[in-house]
């Protein structure tokens, strides 16, 4: 496979895409009306990914996939001399969760046979055929029910999923990883953008991804108000069905149990320390010591995919609202897609 001719089809891929989100429905050519239609469809057959949270992802990926990002990030890799084939069971908890592993592979100049989601069928699909016609037709892929003959399997799954895939793959090369979630450390001195930005690293995608924030440690001090405040701009979530459907139950269940719980109408505070936390909740934990919130972080680093805080605290963090901001050089769990690739 020609690597620059693929690099390249993906800067194109990437031109596409922001042409296609700035463009006005009126002004749609017959491809534009295609990619429409699969941003409709992938909506009605997974109502969790809206036409909104779909274009966001696109957005994102738009911005990742230019030239210079990409070589960049394959300076650290060399291709591989000969192509193998590499089993990729995808996610679909967010749109295009999937995509990194797909693009890893094929510029490791290895074929993936990718499994997809059954909540996320159609865009993967669209983008890749996309991409393949940028690209003159190098790139190769496929798309199977079942995985045979491969060399090597990257699977994403439940906590329950992955110790059937751990078992289901032990002879084989693999990557399987499990859920996790993300946290968020406030200082206590965080201005009122701060915490705005913190609400779309715990809203966005309606909280479903592993880097959405579900466990938020603060001061002792620390008013609650201050973050239903910070709240307000995703008031209008709880107008989802799923979501709303979720905030009920939630809630029904705290009052039947006489459980303590903050509630602004959309969302709910629980203190709690469960590092997880249900749809529509979010735990937090007051600390008196950073140390304390250390401490927890380093006994749970295996569920944690990112820290949101400010740098100055020392924790390895990301700034607030970059949660859903990875780069290509951010891999699930922490672990480096690439390098793997690179020795199978």
């Amino acid at each position: 496979m020609n690597i620059e001719k693929a690099v390249l089809g993906l800067n194109e891929l990437s031109g596409y895409i922001k042409d296609f989100l700035t463009r006005n429905s009126e002004d749609y050519s017959e491809i534009d009306v295609e990619f429409e239609q699969v941003l409709k469809r992938s909506e009605i057959e997974n109502p969790w990914f809206t036409i909104d949270n779909q274009k966001f992802a696109l957005k994102q990926w738009s911005e990742l996939l230019i030239v210079d990002n990409i070589n960049n990030w394959l300076t650290e890799y060399s291709p591989s001399k000969i192509s193998k084939k590499v089993g990729l069971i995808l996610a679909g908890n967010i749109p295009l969760v999937g995509l990194h592993d797909v693009i890893s592979v094929i510029l490791s100049n290895h074929i993936p046979l990718i499994k997809l989601s059954s909540k996320d069928r159609l865009m993967i699909p669209f983008l890749l055929k996309k991409w393949k016609e940028f690209s003159d037709e190098e790139i190769k892929f496929e798309f199977v029910e079942k995985l045979v003959n491969f060399d090597a399997v990257i699977a994403t799954g439940s906590n329950n999923t992955a110790r059937y895939l751990e078992y289901y793959f032990k002879n084989h090369l693999s990557i399987i990883r499990k859920n996790r979630t993300s946290v968020a450390v406030l200082k206590g001195d965080e201005k009122e953008d701060d915490l705005k930005l913190l609400a779309n690293d715990i809203f966005q995608y309606f909280g479903l991804g592993c880097r959405n924030v579900t466990r938020v440690f603060i001061p002792e001090d620390f008013l609650i108000d201050r973050l239903f405040e910070s709240f307000l701009d995703f008031k209008e979530i709880i107008n989802h069905n799923k979501y709303a459907n979720n905030y009920d139950y939630n809630r029904a269940v705290y009052l039947l149990n006489q459980d303590k719980f903050w509630d602004n109408n959309f969302v709910m505070l629980k203190e709690d320390e469960k590092l997880f936390s249900p749809l529509s909740v979010i735990n937090f934990s007051r600390y008196s010591s950073l140390d304390e919130v250390k401490n927890f972080i380093e006994e749970n680093e295996e569920n944690i995919q990112c820290i949101v805080a400010k740098d100055e605290l020392g924790i390895g963090s990301i700034p607030f609202g970059e949660a859903q901001n990875p780069s290509l050089n951010t891999y699930a769990d922490n672990v480096d897609t690439m390098k793997f690739l690179e020795v199978i």
